[in-house]
C-alpha cells in the first residue's frame, strides 16, 4: 500500500484554490479512479497520464489506484492537474519520494509522450498558491517567466515529465528539445463561447498591445480630441457620433496610448485576466500598457461580458480590465448585450451565476462608444444629404438605451472633415506624447487629492462625496443644477458633470472647478454648445 501527495490549483474565474492531488495504491486488480468533483477535460486525464508516465520511462503500478481532489466540494477543470497527478501517482508507487511531493504546487498539461504543455491561467495559479504559502511552483518550460513574476516564489520550468522526475529523484537531468508548437494558440481565447468563430473579436490579437499611433494623425475634430483628453484624464466614458470617416475609430484607436502606463499591480491584474482567456502574446509574459479591446458588432452577451457553456470564460469587458473598450457601430450591437454592460460600468466587475459556482471576473475599463446618426450615415442639422425616413432615424437612434447613455460621461458630434482641413499645411494637432504627458500631470493631481481613499480617479468618486468633500468654486454649479431642475440632466447626470469638471480643473491645473470648467463638463455632457473654448491645451 502506498500514499503520496502533492499540489495544483484549481481556477474559478480570475481566483485560484490550492487543491492537494491525493494518490492511493492497493493491492487488487489494476484500476485507476480519479474522484473530488472532475470534469469531462480532467477525466481524460487518467489516459493522458498512464501513457505519458509509461512512455517517460517509468513503470505504470500493475494496481488499485485512486486519486483525489481536495477539496471535493470545488469544481475543477482542465488539463493543468496532469503533472501533479502523475508525479502523485509515481510518489504512490515510490518511483519518486513522496515527501518531496508534498510542499510543491505542479500546473501542466501532459502529452502522451509525456511531454509538458502549457494551459491557461498560469500567473492567477501561481498567485493563488503564493497567497496559501507554498514556495515551489512546477510549470510548463514556456511559462516559466509568467510564474516568475509572482514574487517569493522559486519557479521550476520543464519540458517533460521525464526531466522533472530526474530532478525530484537527484538524477542527471534529460536533454528534451524545445517544442514550440506546444505554445498556447493566441487565437483560442478569442472563440469565446457564443461568437461561433474567431472573427467574432477584433482588435484583440498579440497587436492590441501595439499602441504605435500618433494622436497627431487626426485631422482637425479640436472638440473630439478634447474629449478624448478628458476621458483620458478622469476615465470617463464617451460617445463619439458623426459620419463615416470623419475619424471616430481613428480616436478610438489613439486613446489607449495617453493613458499612463499600467502599476505592478494593475499589470499582474491584467496579466491574469489575459493569461486566463489564453491571449498573452509570445515573449511578453506581462502586460504592462493599458489594453485595447474591440468586439465586433455581431458579439453575444457573453462574448461582451463573459460566460458560455462549461467554464465561464473572461469577456470583452474584461479583456479589456484597466484599458479601453472600443464598441464601433454601436446601434448595430444587440440591445440584449448593451444593457448587460450597466451593472460593470457601475461596480467594475462582473459575477456570472452557474450551476457549477459564481466566477467574478474584473472589469474597470473606459467605454468608447461610436454610432453614425442614422442608417445612412449622412444625418446632419448643417445639411440635407440624408434620404432616411425621419421613423428610420429615430428608431436607429433609440437603440442605445436611456439608461445605458445616462452612463456616459462625454458625448461629443464628430464633424465630417472638410476639404481645406486635409489639405491645409501645418494642421496638425498635438502628438501622442504631449497629450499624454498633459494627462499623466492631471491623473498625478486627482491621486494627490484622492489621498487615502479607495478611488484613484476621478470617474470613480461618488457624487455624494465630491458634493461634501470637494466643492467647486461658488456659484460654479449653478448652470448644472438649473439644468436639473428643467429636466436636462438626471441626478446622476449632474454628478458626472462635477466629476468631468473636477478632471477638466486637474488638465488645467487649477485647485478646484470654476464656472468655465463646469461649462465645458456640461457641453461636454450634453452635447450642446455653450460657447466655451475647447482647446485645453491652450487654456491652461
Amino acid at each position: 500500500m502506498g500514499f503520496a501527495r502533492t499540489c495544483s490549483v484549481a481556477l474559478v474565474g480570475v481566483d485560484g484554490v490550492v487543491v492537494e492531488v491525493q494518490a492511493d495504491l492497493e493491492p487488487g486488480i489494476a484500476a485507476f479512479t480519479l474522484v473530488g468533483l472532475p470534469d469531462k477535460s480532467l477525466t481524460e486525464s487518467k489516459d493522458r497520464v498512464r501513457a505519458a508516465v509509461v512512455n517517460s520511462g517509468a513503470e505504470w503500478p500493475q494496481k488499485k489506484l485512486t486519486v483525489g481532489l481536495s477539496p471535493a466540494s470545488v469544481p475543477k477543470s482542465g488539463s493543468g492537474f496532469d503533472l501533479a497527478i502523475a508525479c502523485a501517482a509515481l510518489g504512490a508507487c515510490e518511483r519518486i519520494d513522496p515527501r518531496v511531493l508534498a510542499d510543491i504546487v505542479m500546473i501542466g498539461e501532459l502529452g502522451l509522450d509525456g511531454r509538458v504543455r502549457p494551459v491557461r491561467g498560469v500567473l492567477p495559479a501561481v498567485l493563488a498558491a503564493a497567497d496559501a504559502g507554498y514556495e515551489q511552483v512546477v510549470v510548463p518550460e514556456c511559462a516559466a517567466a509568467e510564474a516568475a513574476l509572482v514574487p517569493g516564489v522559486s519557479v521550476l520550468g520543464v519540458r517533460s515529465l521525464r526531466q522533472l522526475v530526474a530532478v525530484l529523484t537527484d538524477e542527471p537531468v534529460p536533454d528534451e528539445e524545445p517544442d514550440e508548437r506546444g505554445r498556447t494558440d493566441p487565437l483560442a481565447g478569442l472563440r469565446l463561447p457564443g461568437t461561433g468563430a474567431a472573427t467574432g473579436m477584433h482588435g484583440m490579437g498579440a497587436g492590441q498591445y501595439d499602441h504605435g499611433h500618433d494622436l497627431a494623425d487626426v485631422v482637425g475634430q479640436l472638440s473630439a480630441r478634447t474629449a478624448v483628453e478628458v476621458a483620458a484624464a478622469g476615465g470617463h466614458h464617451l460617445f463619439l457620433e458623426g459620419p463615416p470617416g470623419a475619424g471616430k475609430t481613428m480616436l478610438a484607436e489613439r486613446l489607449p496610448a495617453i493613458l499612463p502606463p499600467l502599476g505592478r499591480g494593475e499589470s499582474l491584474e491584467v496579466t491574469a485576466v489575459h493569461s486566463v482567456a489564453g491571449l498573452l502574446p509570445p515573449g511578453k509574459p506581462l502586460v504592462d500598457v493599458a489594453p485595447y479591446c474591440a468586439p465586433h458588432h455581431s458579439s453575444t452577451m457573453q462574448a461582451l461580458v463573459g460566460g458560455g457553456q462549461g467554464v465561464a470564460r473572461p469577456g470583452a469587458v474584461s479583456l479589456a480590465h484597466r484599458g479601453v473598450l472600443f464598441l464601433d457601430e454601436t446601434p448595430e450591437f444587440s440591445s440584449h448585450a448593451l444593457d448587460a454592460l450597466r451593472q460593470p460600468l457601475e461596480s467594475g466587475h462582473v459575477v456570472i451565476a452557474r450551476s457549477a459556482g459564481v466566477v467574478r471576473f474584473p472589469a474597470r475599463f473606459l467605454m468608447v462608444l461610436a454610432a453614425n446618426p442614422c442608417p445612412c450615415g449622412r444625418f446632419s442639422q448643417r445639411d440635407s444629404l440624408c434620404e432616411c425616413p425621419p421613423a428610420a432615424i429615430r428608431r436607429y437612434q433609440a437603440r442605445l438605451s436611456g439608461p445605458l447613455l445616462d452612463r456616459v460621461d462625454l458625448r461629443v458630434e464628430v464633424d465630417r472633415v472638410t476639404r481645406s482641413q486635409l489639405t491645409e499645411r501645418g494642421a496638425r494637432g498635438e502628438s501622442t506624447e504631449t497629450v499624454a504627458d498633459r494627462v499623466r500631470s492631471a491623473r498625478e493631481r486627482a491621486a494627490a487629492r484622492l489621498t487615502d481613499t479607495p478611488w484613484r480617479t476621478n470617474s470613480e468618486v461618488p457624487g455624494r462625496e465630491l458634493r461634501s468633500r470637494w466643492h467647486a468654486a461658488p456659484g460654479a454649479m449653478d448652470e448644472a443644477e438649473h439644468s436639473l431642475e428643467r429636466g436636462v440632466l438626471t441626478a446622476r447626470g449632474l454628478d458626472r458633470v462635477l466629476r468631468v469638471a473636477w478632471t477638466v480643473a486637474d488638465l488645467a491645473g487649477r485647485d478646484r472647478p470654476g464656472t468655465a470648467d463646469v461649462t465645458l463638463a456640461l457641453q461636454l455632457r450634453t452635447g450642446v454648445p455653450r460657447g466655451v473654448p475647447m482647446a485645453i491645451g491652450v487654456s491652461a
